[in-house]
């Protein structure tokens, strides 16, 4: 494939011919020993002069980029360079990636609205209950505040997490529960456990966007599913396993990211037979549970939790990351022990519902249709109207400082082009709307 050519960005033609070779370089197209296209070669490619070529790769051997060996031309040198995420894969969407949606999120000031995050607003959260967690645990032993916790977590959290699992139909013991930081984590934890390079990995299409950035990370073949308001399409899930033999499959059978959408039982059976007929293991992330209505059917209520990993994991956990704070963990502990947490969950729930409707109501003036109506969580994943890409609504709006969410950050084969997930928490006020409106004007 040729590269593009020069940008007209101020870069020398040297400077571009030396930037194509370190994305490819950053991207691992270019492994430690790899050689490079010859002279001819890469000027052809870049449409410049041999010259030009020589000059820049002279330059990265200098900078130990490359490495020369006389009668046989240049090399990827040995050391790796840093893995670049940015440059792995087609440069689609480039400015309204996956970690461009996450990193606009979390960087934004107090001036910047945020329908397109993944949170709730703080003002939603349990504010007055938190501050009694942080007390209990100002009060607490000094090892509590200061020591490393043990590699599977703090025992009191795993036991009454236990229970709560019970509750979804999923029997599961404290020792068979390691404590992580957060979901990515957990994900990242047993994709370190279970994968090699070049493995591939089914995810749903659109799945949570930050599947595709970690999978890439652990250079992994990304295989997209087509998802239905039902769950997976199970005859291209078939055909997905039949063709690539994953190793993973990664999803949300809850209230599912983005859509919203159910996983039903009739599917979920479905594709457990498919799973254990091709010895593929289901990672079910499972973070909205309190957002439901009613339980959905959890994958792991079906099949239970057959394998014992947990000695190989809690050795990776120390390799990686050592040890998880207590403090963190006891505040978990603490907030979750109050009784005022379940009465926190059912408010939510009914100021979620309240928002979903009053979001889906003006959304639909706008002639922005909900896939799912009126689904449970807080994400409405909408279709923009005919002739409208979100991407560059999205980039429009960042202007007037909203980020939003557009369809193919979610989508692995970018066929979400008019679709855009929003944040219904995140959406009361009322200059979303007119950035959004004027936004789709232009």
């Amino acid at each position: 494939m040729d590269e593009p050519g020069p940008a007209a960005s101020g870069a020398t033609l040297v400077e571009t011919v030396m930037a194509a070779i370190r994305q490819r370089i950053a991207a691992r197209t270019l492994m430690p020993g790899s050689r490079l296209p010859s002279i001819r070669a890469m000027a052809k490619s870049m449409q410049v002069s041999k010259s030009t070529v020589v000059e820049a790769y002279e330059r990265l051997a200098a900078e130990g980029a490359i490495r020369s060996r006389p009668g046989s031309g240049f090399f990827a040198a040995g050391q790796l360079a840093p893995l670049s995420l940015a440059q792995i894969g087609p440069r689609l969407d480039r400015a309204v990636d996956p970690l461009w949606i996450s990193r606009q999120s979390l960087e934004a000031g107090e001036e910047m609205l945020k329908p397109g995050c993944g949170w709730l607003p703080a003002s939603w959260m349990p504010q007055a209950a938190l501050r009694r967690a942080l007390r209990a645990a100002a009060r607490a032993d000094d090892g509590a505040l200061a020591d490393y916790g043990t590699p599977l977590g703090l025992p009191p959290l795993r036991q009454l997490l236990a229970r709560r699992m019970a509750e979804h139909g999923v029997e599961t013991s404290p020792d068979q529960i390691m404590l992580t930081d957060c979901g990515t984590q957990a994900i990242d934890l047993l994709c370190r456990f279970l994968l090699e390079p070049g493995d591939a990995v089914l995810v749903d299409d659109p799945c949570y966007f930050n599947f595709h950035a970690l999978l890439r990370a652990h250079q992994a073949k990304v295989v997209g599913v087509p998802y239905t308001p039902s769950g997976p399409d199970i005859e291209l899930f078939a055909q997905a396993l039949a063709e690539h033999r994953p190793r993973l499959y990664i999803t949300n059978s809850g209230i599912h990211n983005p859509t919203g959408a159910i996983l039903s039982p009739v599917t979920a059976h479905r594709l457990l037979k498919l799973a254990d007929q091709a010895e593929l293991t289901i990672i079910e992330d499972d973070i909205f549970a309190d957002f439901e209505h009613s339980p959905a059917p959890r994958l792991a209520a079906f099949d239970g939790l057959q394998r014992d990993w947990m000695e190989g994991l809690t050795d990776l956990k120390i390799a990686t990351t050592f040890g998880g704070t207590r403090l963190s963990s006891e505040l978990v502990l603490g907030l979750l022990k109050d009784g005022s947490y379940r009465k926190h969950v059912e408010q939510l729930r009914a100021r979620l519902s309240r928002a979903m409707a009053e979001t889906a109501g003006r959304l639909k003036m706008m002639g922005i249709v909900p896939w799912i109506d009126q689904p449970a969580g807080m994400f409405l994943w909408c279709r923009l109207p005919d002739g409208i890409d979100a991407a560059k609504v999205a980039r429009h709006a960042l202007s007037d400082d909203v980020v939003l969410a557009p369809g193919n950050a979610f989508s692995l084969s970018h066929t979400a082009g008019r679709f855009m997930r929003f944040n219904v928490a995140q959406c009361a006020d009322e200059r979303i709307l007119r950035a959004l409106e004027k936004a789709m004007e232009k």
